[in-house]
């Protein structure tokens, strides 16, 4: 891998197609279990879920992206730089490798890098961070 290149994990949330920097991702694992609810949680915390004895705080990147729709994802993506945190996704899709010549980042705002274009799609390269 060249020096410039990122590896990023794509996945969608609805519609869209998002990444995040694979650096950021601890594990993927099936949303197969019940995600229990908490009182009074911030509007992105969809709940809490046990992975091998651990509770880990599920969080929904809707909000923070503002992207219609229902948190009802199929994939937690646990982020390895928050202590038990995971993003609830709809699907993951592969990891690539891109450039940071590939990314326009005239998109960028406060929760994303900027865009990558994909064939016949963009992909909004998101900053994990900003989410949870």
């Amino acid at each position: 891998m060249a020096d410039d290149e990122t590896d990023v994990l794509e996945f969608s949330l609805g519609d869209g197609r998002y990444c995040i920097d694979i650096a950021h991702v601890d594990e993927i694992v099936d949303a197969t279990e019940d995600i229990t609810s908490i009182p009074n949680a911030d509007a992105n915390v969809v709940g809490v879920v046990d992975l091998r004895g651990e509770t880990t705080t599920v969080v929904d990147p809707r909000v923070g992206l503002d992207v219609n729709g229902d948190p009802a994802g199929n994939r937690i993506v646990v982020l390895s730089e928050h202590d038990a945190t995971g993003l609830l996704v709809d699907d993951v899709h592969e990891v690539e490798s891109v450039t940071e010549a590939e990314l326009d980042d005239s998109a960028a705002s406060e929760t994303t890098r900027g865009v990558l274009r994909r064939d016949d799609r963009f992909v909004v390269w998101v900053d994990p961070d900003a989410l949870v």
